[in-house]
């Protein structure tokens, strides 16, 4: 079964290279994957709330689900998993960024979703839905410059999503 779903996702990858990618788009993509460069958009927002009183809670689980992400991700699974990036083992894969460690799971998709989704669940709606959106797009930059497999992706938001909400029940006991 890993074969077949490893070939799937290199053939999703060859896929958006071939009818998604832009001219006009990739400048828009690379700002938005960038954003999310060592989760930097939302340590920057984390930061900013725990300055605010009426806001620390949220920074806090928002802290704590970044850091949460971070061990599961970047410190175990990259490690344990080793997975090649994809640019490394699809010779047909012209990546418009070059990361460098293991593939999975994705750290962008991990902060991204950890931060997300605290924010979605603990503030106003005007700010929820732009930071979970936000944190989609993230996610799918990563596939559009070809640096994630769709597994990587998904597994990383999926952690990421995890870690948001184990920080929620945290911080409520």
């Amino acid at each position: 079964m890993l074969p077949y779903i490893i070939e799937i996702d290199g053939r999703i990858l060859l896929w958006i290279q071939d009818f998604l990618r832009f001219d006009w788009l990739n400048p828009i993509v690379l700002s938005i994957t960038k954003l999310g460069d060592a989760g930097t958009v939302w340590i920057v927002l984390t930061a900013l709330l725990l300055l605010w009183k009426k806001y620390r809670k949220t920074g806090g689980a928002m802290a704590t689900a970044l850091l949460l992400g971070y061990l599961a991700t970047n410190l175990l699974l990259k490690n344990l998993v080793m997975r090649p990036r994809p640019f490394d083992a699809i010779p047909q894969l012209e990546a418009l960024v070059h990361a460098g460690g293991w593939s999975f799971p994705s750290g962008h998709s991990t902060s991204s979703m950890a931060a997300s989704i605290v924010m979605f669940r603990q503030l106003p709606r005007r700010v929820g839905i732009p930071a979970l959106a936000l944190g989609i797009l993230i996610c799918l930059s990563r596939l559009y410059v070809g640096v994630h497999y769709p597994t990587d992706v998904l597994c990383g938001a999926l952690i990421g999503i995890v870690a948001g909400l184990c920080a929620i029940q945290l911080q409520r006991k």
